[in-house]
């Protein structure tokens, strides 16, 4: 693999920290040939989010931007309205949680008792009408240049990251144009992209001009966060769920999918994609540092 350069991890605003100590711990094992063996492995922790005084969910969680994963959790479950304020946002490592305080008084007694597992890893949770605000997104007729593509699927292959380091685990990264921002890594992607939400809600960041592009499957629930977040493209070096192209369809999102050397697919929102670049001249991706996911 080709190593990232300090231009390629300069650009971001936030990038994976691979060596931060709480993420991974070294662990024993045997080998295929009976030797001993230590490796690096991903920390699981629970994470209780509250909304003011009511408890929303425990995630699974690495433990990093907790404060950007409960907004981006909260947000995207409809339950922090976009002209909210937020008079804190708290967190105890000791007790493992995150307490969001809004002006507004809220209650989902309802709404909690409609929750749905979904198919995302570490055991996705959505509730049960988060559809709902789907018929009123209307996402921009912004133009994506294929070479944005190439060029994003090549620079985000090579960043250091926790998947390179321990593996078990999905990267989600916000991108504008051909340069990634804001990369974030988590045992479940919908956790990942619930923090980029969360950082997006902080930082009042626009979604029109940005590009979603995640290392894990585009499954309903990706592509309806996507969507509730206003970001018109979603991009993956992995596969499809028939849902997930239906709703992508029924909202206008463009979704990109099996990106991995010159290929991709593209199953809804073509229009958007502007084919600026021969897909003969880009470098074609040595099999052997695929990452699993561009198997998908």
């Amino acid at each position: 693999m080709q190593l990232a350069t300090q231009q390629d991890v300069a650009d971001y605003i936030i990038a994976p920290d691979p060596g931060a100590a709480r993420l991974t711990r070294a662990v024993e094992g045997v080998d295929q040939n009976g030797e001993r063996s230590r490796i690096s492995v991903v920390e699981e922790r629970p994470l209780t989010i509250f909304l003011n005084a009511q408890e929303i969910v425990t995630a699974m969680t690495i433990g990093d931007y907790p404060e950007y994963l409960a907004l981006g959790f909260l947000r995207n479950q409809g339950m922090l309205l976009p002209d909210d304020r937020i008079k804190g946002v708290d967190y105890d490592e000791d007790l493992e949680t995150v307490v969001v305080r809004t002006e507004r008084q809220t209650s989902y007694e309802e709404k909690l008792r409609k929750k749905t597992r979904t198919s995302g890893c570490a055991v996705g949770t959505v509730f049960g009408d988060m559809m709902e605000g789907l018929e009123a997104v209307r996402l921009p007729q912004v133009s994506v240049r294929t070479s944005w593509l190439y060029t994003l699927a090549a620079r985000i292959n090579r960043t250091p990251s926790l998947y390179l380091v321990a593996g078990a685990i999905h990267g989600t990264v916000l991108c504008q144009g051909d340069r990634p921002l804001v990369y974030m890594e988590d045992v479940g992607r919908h956790n990942a992209v619930d923090k980029i939400a969360g950082w997006m809600m902080q930082t009042a960041t626009a979604p029109e001009d940005k590009i979603l592009y995640t290392t894990g499957r585009l499954t309903s629930e990706m592509v309806i966060k996507t969507a509730m977040m206003g970001i018109p493209v979603l991009a993956s070096r992995s596969g499809f769920t028939a849902w997930g192209v239906e709703i992508a369809r029924e909202v206008g999102l463009t979704l990109i999918g099996r990106m991995r050397g010159q290929r991709f697919v593209c199953l809804s929102g073509e229009d958007r994609l502007m084919r600026d670049v021969d897909p003969a001249t880009v470098v074609a991706e040595d099999t052997r540092h695929r990452r699993k996911s561009a198997q998908g």
